[in-house]
């Protein structure tokens, strides 16, 4: 899949969530990282996909340890009166460390497949132990 947009020019803060959506196949369009300043209140990440993708995107981010806050079906309405959309956002309860978050998702620069990790269970929620 090739880049439709320069990865130099994201916000360093919503960085890591957009190149693992992208490298699992979904097509992101809007991110910030969030604050003053900013375009949106909190990091987040807008995302196009039918019904599912959304479910998809979240299930990919939780797996990597990304603190995922909220997840949103939005429609838009331009000039006064055209509704476009739908298309999906992803919001974050704080922006994302960079270095960090790739190490703990696997990244290794321009080496095949993205790793998938086992997320972390709290032991109170392990029935019979496991882990």
């Amino acid at each position: 899949m090739s880049l439709s947009y320069d990865p130099e020019k994201l916000d360093p803060g919503i960085r890591p969530a957009v190149e693992l959506l992208n490298r699992f196949g979904v097509e992101t369009f809007e991110s910030c990282e969030g604050g003053e300043g900013h375009s949106f209140p909190e990091p987040t990440v807008r995302f196009h996909g039918d019904a599912g993708e959304g479910y998809r995107a979240v299930g990919i981010l939780l797996s990597h340890g990304f603190p995922v806050s909220e997840l949103r079906r939005r429609w838009s309405i331009e000039d006064s009166w055209t509704l476009t959309g739908p298309y999906w956002e992803v919001v974050f309860l704080r922006k994302l460390h960079t270095e960090g978050m790739l190490l703990r998702m696997g990244h290794r620069p321009k080496l095949g497949e993205p790793k998938m990790v086992k997320p972390r269970v709290p032991r109170d929620y392990l029935i019979g132990g496991e882990e």
